[in-house]
């Protein structure tokens, strides 16, 4: 068996949860491979909603092992308030979890530090979430972190204090006020509580599955456009969000690799700043943002919205080699009149159609326009959806050369079609 890969290919928000939680009947192991409490994926089924911030999106799958991996950054107060609350839905997170021992662990001083220097950028903020990501990884790269697999040692409390003094040096360079003492009893009653569940050598552990031949989905949070090498940078996120982050974020070889399934919605969102050639800021991009409920899982902020942009889409297809795509939200479309789709940028009065390195670039995008649909909410095949949807669908086929394998036409899991 390979260890198939489940990405998203625009700003985040795709609808990752839903088409892995689709998926997750068919792998007996799902793990996460990055990012950290800052992705939200939502999964709505049997008249309820969840949002999954670290867990991985199979864990309401009986039998499910769900693995987070190494490259993820593990916020232990957030961990324990996901897991309490799935625990009083009479999910047994403790028999479906595995906490790779090399994830490196979020303390309350990076969220002091997020928010610092979030405040010292003033108009060049990016948007951070807050949530002590940047500095987390920051801090992995810089060979500071602290791990879960430290959690074990006898000097944990010396190597907490260690770090924490070393954030306290740094936010001497800011005019920030804080306490200290933040979330610190909290945050220490979190890790005795992440102690209940099963450390593993994540590498090791993949890897064997792999070799007694049970499936393996890896799970990406974020999307490619917001990865740290080939987004949009410097408004990206600190973990690399592509296909090869599955690789570095789990311990697996390129070989080892299957189908690479790309999600993205049927048009665009992105939440916080940066670049955004299609966005709309008339009535038209309300309306999306209010049929389709474009508010971050997480965050709860407002996402700004736009028309599907082929050039980014087509980029991050290969950038990641995606295999197979899903189409999300397909439902929110119908209605409209007229759908877009950019299907270049117009840059200095020149017609491209690649993602230009310069992020400050003024864009204008070129539209190509299609019929718009009725509803989607109570289509059950591919056969039973409007013409002029399917023109929209094998439009997006021929120019990314991959299939639309599975199509969203509504939030429950059940309105999903697979072709």
């Amino acid at each position: 068996m390979k260890a198939d890969i489940i990405l998203g290919l625009q700003w985040g928000d795709e609808g990752k949860g839903k088409v892995v939680d689709l998926l997750a009947s068919s792998y007996p192991v799902i793990a996460r491979f990055q990012g950290g409490p800052n992705a939200g994926h939502s999964i709505h089924f049997e008249g309820k909603s969840y949002v999954l911030r670290s867990i991985p999106s199979g864990i309401f799958r009986d039998g499910a092992i769900n693995v987070i991996g190494n490259g993820v950054v593990l916020d232990p107060m957030t961990f324990r308030s996901e897991c309490e609350a799935l625990e009083a839905q009479g999910v047994p997170v403790r028999e479906r979890i595995l906490i790779s021992r090399k994830a490196h662990l979020i303390l309350p001083t990076h969220r002091i530090l997020d928010a610092a220097s979030e405040a010292a950028k003033g108009k060049s903020k990016i948007g951070s979430t807050l949530k002590g990501i940047g500095p987390a990884y920051m801090d992995k790269t810089g060979r500071n972190g602290l791990r879960v697999g430290d959690v074990e040692a006898e000097d944990f409390m010396t190597r907490l204090e260690t770090l924490r003094k070393k954030h306290f040096s740094v936010l001497r360079q800011y005019d920030y006020q804080y306490d200290p003492q933040t979330d610190l009893a909290a945050w220490l009653s979190a890790i005795d509580y992440m102690k209940g569940f099963r450390f593993i050598d994540s590498e090791y552990f993949i890897n064997e599955e792999l070799r007694k031949g049970t499936g393996v989905l890896c799970e990406g949070a974020q999307g490619t456009m917001l990865d740290v090498d080939f987004g949009s940078y410097p408004f990206v996120t600190s973990s690399s969000t592509v296909c090869a982050g599955a690789c570095t974020g789990l311990g697996i070889s390129p070989h080892e690799v299957g189908e690479v399934y790309g999600i993205f919605k049927a048009y665009c969102t992105r939440v916080g700043s940066g670049p955004f050639p299609t966005e709309l800021f008339d009535e038209t991009g309300e309306e999306l943002r209010r049929k389709g409920f474009e508010f971050g899982a997480v965050t709860k902020r407002p996402r700004r919205t736009g028309w599907l942009d082929l050039v980014a889409l087509k980029y991050a297809v290969m950038v990641d080699g995606v295999t197979a795509l899903s189409m999300m939200k397909s439902d929110v479309l119908s209605g409209f009149d007229k759908v877009k789709v950019a299907v270049a940028y117009r840059i200095g009065g020149k017609e491209y159609r690649h993602v230009p390195y310069d992020t400050y670039a003024e864009i204008e995008p070129v539209y190509r326009e299609f019929d718009g649909w009725g509803d989607l909410t109570c289509a059950s095949s591919y056969e039973s959806l409007p013409s002029s949807f399917k023109e929209y669908v094998e439009f997006i086929e021929a120019e990314t050369g991959v299939p639309v394998k599975i199509i969203s036409v509504g939030p429950d899991r059940s309105q999903t079609i697979v072709r």
